[in-house]
């Protein structure tokens, strides 16, 4: 819903604040006093096109702010964005400078036109001779129908099932013009993995063989030293490091009986000696284990090797090699798969009956759907002094798309004995306003846009059709927020907010455009200012009071 406007510096209006609220609100005035201006405003801060002409004479910019409770349509995409605002508000905000240069602004955050425009047709829809109307793309009416009769999710459906079908049918076709090149890539692929498969190298191994390879090819110096160190330790004749260490415990325990002082130092010896005598046990065992086996180093060179050749052929670590021939086989089955021509087409076809189907269900539904849509819409244009007139919904089949097997569009003759032509095409303003309106009100529990205005859907009316039109409106703004810019008295005095807009002139050299709102004497004054003209008197009085309920 949209909470507040507020407007520097547009056109005529040099500083305009309004609130606005939930329901019905309708905005009257003199002609010419600026009504549409607000609408026009309202859509350049919604990402319409503006330029240096918008800026009011003498001033440096325009600056136009609207404030909106963010409808749950929209949170995703201010989401994906990451242009979420705070407390609940979100704020648009449009500046055009004396040079026709355009800044954008979501939530305070600088942002483009287009973004602008894209988040403007989630919050709102405008009506009437203006641009930012919906109902006049192909794709919305399309949507709209759908909505109308709960067939979004089929064709949702529709989609999926379409980019899955196209999706193989790009694949068969990318085989096809490019065959040659695919398997020359295949045997490149059967090569490389073949090779790797024949050097069957598994995580670790490289790390391992490495080791043994240092350790082999050391083997014999890795003897003569343990030896060495083993005869030290304790085998030699004289002199052996266990044999010393236990004399000296033996003379250093008959000197203790002299001086008791010297125990702690027999307390550290012993555990040396124990250590020391481990220390040989350890090296008897590694020397019985270690030997020097020429075969298995010659196996396991020629495997180093291997594996170092393999590597540098890939251009690769080593260690890489077994994660690239698992990457590569399953690139290898993924492209013999894909290039399993009688596969794929055969996929294919099954992919492209799955679509059939559900858009054919899809087509049968929207076909029954647009006659129920179109009846109502006829019918409510008969009350819109539209009468005769008629609005009929074509499905035109078109080649298989991913919204279905046929396009949709709105054709309305505006009364009997005329042509139905594309929406797009009526020539009346306001007549094209009130088959909106009309459409509006038949399917607004289908439509999510929480605000919608009105601009000149009074248009060549008057009397008991403007009341309808009234109470249209007042309907419709039960579930939706509706602003309308209206001279019928019949529709203004419907609404549940009254706004009039004036104009001024300070001083005789410029003119300014004002809004205020109305209170129940202000709403009665406005009413019979439009019964009556700029004569107001206690008859068109009445008569307002008696539209308003008063």
């Amino acid at each position: 819903m949209l909470r507040s406007l507020s407007i520097r510096d547009f056109v005529i209006v040099d500083t305009l604040d309004i609130e606005l609220a939930p329901g019905f609100t309708v905005f009257t005035g003199e002609t010419g006093a600026g009504k549409s201006i607000l609408v026009d405003a309202l859509a350049l801060a919604l990402g319409g096109r503006g330029d240096a002409s918008v800026v009011r004479e003498g001033a440096a910019r325009a600056d136009i702010s609207a404030e909106f409770s963010p409808p749950a349509q929209a949170l995703p995409w201010l989401s994906e964005q990451a242009l979420e605002g705070d407390n609940g508000s979100l704020l648009l905000r449009r500046v055009i400078d004396s040079a026709g240069r355009s800044k954008a602004f979501i939530n305070g955050v600088a942002a483009t036109a287009s973004q602008l425009r894209e988040l403007g047709e989630l919050l709102v829809d405008i009506h009437g001779q203006h641009a930012h109307q919906s109902l006049l793309r192909p794709d919305a009416q399309r949507m709209l129908l759908d909505q109308q009769a709960g067939l979004a999710p089929q064709a949702v459906a529709v989609a999926a099932a379409y980019k899955a079908w196209r999706a193989v049918v790009r694949q068969r076709e990318e085989f096809e013009s490019n065959a040659r090149n695919v398997l020359l890539e295949r045997e490149r692929l059967a090569w490389q993995v073949g090779e790797l498969e024949k050097l069957a190298t598994k995580p670790g191994e490289w790390a391992d063989v490495s080791l043994e390879q240092n350790r082999l090819a050391n083997a014999a110096a890795l003897i003569e030293g343990t030896q060495e160190a083993l005869l030290d330790i304790s085998e030699a004749e004289s002199g052996a490091m266990l044999s010393r260490l236990s004399a000296l415990e033996h003379k250093l325990a008959r000197l203790q009986d002299i001086d008791s002082g010297l125990r702690p130092v027999l307390e550290l010896l012993e555990p040396a000696r124990i250590q020391l005598q481990e220390a040989a046990y350890a090296l008897k065992d590694y020397l019985d284990r270690v030997d020097l086996d020429p075969a298995r180093l010659a196996e396991i060179d020629a495997r180093v090797d291997a594996i170092h050749s393999t590597a540098r052929k890939f251009r690769l670590a080593p260690e890489d090699l077994p994660a690239e021939y698992d990457r590569l086989a399953q690139e290898l089955a993924q492209m013999a798969q894909a290039t399993d021509m009688e596969s794929l087409r055969a996929h294919e076809a099954a992919l492209q009956a799955q679509y059939r189907e559900l858009a054919s269900g899809l087509s049968a539904a929207r076909a029954k759907a647009a006659a129920a849509l179109a009846r109502s819409v006829t019918d409510a244009m008969q009350e819109l002094s539209m009468a005769g007139g008629r609005l009929e919904i074509a499905l035109r089949p078109c080649e298989p798309a991913s919204y279905g097997l046929e396009q949709v569009e709105f054709l309305v003759a505006g009364h009997a004995g005329t042509t139905p032509r594309a929406l797009q095409k009526v020539a009346s303003g306001g007549e094209l306003a009130r088959i909106s309106l009309a459409i509006s009100v038949i399917t607004s529990g289908a439509t999510a846009t929480p605000t919608l205005i009105f601009d000149e859907v009074d248009s060549g009316i008057g009397g008991a059709v403007a009341e309808v039109v009234g109470r249209l409106l007042k309907r419709l703004g039960q579930e939706r927020q509706v602003l309308c810019v209206t001279h019928l008295p019949q529709v203004a005095s419907q609404a549940n907010q009254h706004f009039q807009v004036s104009k001024d002139s300070e001083g005789g050299e410029r003119t300014v455009s004002r809004i205020a709102p109305l209170d129940g004497k202000g709403r009665v004054e406005e009413v019979a200012r439009m019964l009556g003209g700029l004569e107001i008197t206690a008859t068109t009085r009445k008569h307002a009071r008696e539209l308003l309920a008063f």
